[in-house]
């Protein structure tokens, strides 16, 4: 899977554009800054986009391609973010530490998708916030992103279990229009998230 993403990374092409996701956008702006994370960051438009606004990023991603074009992007807009090359199940994550993660379209195996939003929640300070954006088990099938996998897939229902320790300001499924890059083009049915931890 690795050399799967190198790959698409490898191209010249920003494989999902280089502006932020539309959702996270839209909760950031305007929320006071301060510590963010984003795991499987791949080419950085989301990591980038909050150091802009001033937080201070720290981001992974086992894609060293990933890893050097968020450098890159970093470096054009003008901003610095703390990018490390690593696995999932390899980074440190510190406990309470952060007042933001982001997760944006990181679509695992159940074991592993559970993992990572219980290791996200342990980082986030009281207060820290995960906004979540990632495709829904309709979404199976269609052309504009995603794995063809059910089980890597989300519900409702499966955020709902995964972020129970949380006060979820929003949790639903709904139907947009993706406009990221070659690989995320299109109409698509997504889960997102804003979950506050108490």
């Amino acid at each position: 899977m690795k050399e799967f993403w190198d790959q698409r990374y490898g191209e010249a092409a920003y494989a999902y554009g280089k502006a932020p996701n539309a959702f996270l956008k839209e909760q950031l702006t305007g929320r006071p800054a301060g510590r963010a994370l984003f795991p499987a960051e791949g080419e950085g438009r989301n990591s980038v986009f909050a150091a802009t606004l001033g937080w201070e990023v720290t981001a992974f991603d086992y894609s060293e391609a990933g890893r050097q074009k968020a450098e890159a992007l970093a470096s054009e807009q003008g901003v610095h973010i703390d990018y490390q090359s690593c696995a999932i199940e390899a980074f440190s994550f510190p406990k309470a530490a952060f007042g933001l993660v982001g997760l944006f379209f990181v679509h695992l195996p159940p074991d592993g998708r559970r993992l990572l939003h219980r290791q996200a929640v342990r980082s986030l300070k009281p207060g820290g916030m995960i906004i979540l954006e990632a495709f829904s088990k309709q979404q199976l099938g269609r052309p504009s992103g995603g794995p063809q996998r059910e089980d890597m897939l989300f519900s409702v229902q499966e955020m709902e279990d995964d972020f129970s320790s949380l006060h979820l300001q929003l949790l639903e499924e709904t139907e947009t229009v993706l406009a990221e890059g070659p690989y995320h083009s299109g109409a698509a049915r997504v889960i997102r998230l804003l979950g506050i931890r108490p």
